[in-house]
């Protein structure tokens, strides 16, 4: 009797696999996609950064506006006027 040959799982696996829409889609659509996704993430990040600077301007002008306060100077600084001298 002759001895049957397995195959390899490997290539039966590799055929198993369901097809991405990354395989289906040409070069130049990935790197369109790409370009647009990285612009986008530029996008959000320059927004986020304006934020942060309107956020500081805000805070800063609000601080500015407490320093010429005299009840919040008042209210706010220490009674212990013997850490002065």
């Amino acid at each position: 009797m002759a001895k049957s040959k397995k195959q390899p799982a490997a290539p039966k696996a590799a055929q198993d696999k369901p097809t991405t829409l990354k395989d289906l889609l040409s070069s130049e659509v990935l790197e369109k996609l790409k370009a647009q996704a990285d612009e986008a993430k530029a996008a959000e990040a320059d927004r986020k950064e304006q934020e942060r600077q309107q956020a500081e301007e805000a805070r800063k002008a609000e601080q500015k506006r407490r320093d010429n306060d005299f009840e919040y100077l008042l209210n706010n600084s220490s009674l212990d006027w013997k850490k002065h001298k």
